[in-house]
């Protein structure tokens, strides 16, 4: 193994643990972290983080819920504080596009001292099979509180990769990549790419964000996370970040992959596989 661990926090997460799985492949030991591993590390727990931290010179952050929350910038501002405090020497931290908190806490990040980067990401592909919206996928409508807006989804492996080069290659340190896809779609449009490629109707419907937030709320989703889906879905998603980006192919040097390949990749792992229904793709 290659040096000190690299930490990455978020064991568990669509990025965290695609970053862990690349980083150990290329023979660099990693300390990945959350609130459920043996040496515990939680963003609500000060007191867990300085042990978490101790021993690591680079680091790859995901904050939890989302750096768009109003209480993010003081959080990382604490964090970077330890982290320097410790010895650790440089973070990449992923970030969103378009969130005027997120830019809040990049800001600190990069005013730190510290080495940096930061991944300013737009919404995951694997959002639709990873995520939240697996279920109306596979239950055949997709329920969202948006309307034509654009938005060009980005394959979380692409995130993985660049954030692997920004934490193994320091000519790409303090520089910024913003991250997308290379086509703008509307969720009507994934849904119609999705339902092609699985081989059964899935159709999607616009709802109101009272009635999706309410559906939250009764599933036992926490206040500070249906503060967020509101604000991604009424302020966030408003067209703001429809152009797409060319941060993957400025820190890889290859295009940003397409969300047909995603679906071919997808429908390959059996994710949106239904019992007794017959796959394409």
């Amino acid at each position: 193994m290659k040096g000190s661990p690299i930490l990455i926090i978020g064991k568990n997460g669509k990025t965290g643990r695609r970053v862990e799985r690349q980083l150990q492949t290329l023979g660099y030991a990693t300390r990945a972290v959350s609130r459920s591993t043996s040496r515990v590390f939680d963003w609500e727990d000060p007191a867990t983080w300085r042990a978490a931290l101790e021993g690591t010179k680079s680091g790859y952050v995901t904050f939890y819920p989302d750096l768009a929350i109003p209480s993010a910038e003081q959080t990382i501002r604490d964090f970077t504080a330890v982290a320097r405090n410790v010895g650790l020497r440089h973070l990449v931290l992923l970030s969103g596009r378009g969130e005027q908190g997120a830019e809040r806490a990049e800001d600190v990040l990069v005013n730190s001292g510290l080495d940096w980067n930061v991944v300013r990401a737009s919404w995951f592909m694997q959002n639709f099979s990873e995520g939240f919206m697996v279920e109306g996928i596979l239950g055949g409508e997709l329920m969202l509180p948006v309307g034509d807006i654009a938005e060009p989804f980005i394959d979380v492996d692409d995130i993985a990769d660049v954030v692997v080069a920004s934490l193994t290659r320091p000519a790409l340190r303090n520089r910024l990549f913003e991250v997308s896809g290379p086509r703008a779609l509307t969720f009507a449009q994934c849904v119609s790419e999705i339902s092609e490629a699985v081989g059964y109707p899935v159709k999607f419907t616009r709802i109101g964000i009272d009635e999706f937030t309410n559906v939250l709320r009764d599933e036992g989703v926490s206040g500070e996370a249906l503060w967020l889906m509101r604000e991604l879905f009424t302020v966030v998603l408003d067209g703001r970040n429809a152009n797409p980006t060319t941060g993957v192919e400025e820190a890889l040097g290859r295009p940003a992959t397409d969300f047909g390949e995603f679906l071919r990749k997808v429908v390959a792992t059996g994710a949106w596989q239904r019992s007794g229904l017959v796959q394409h793709g």
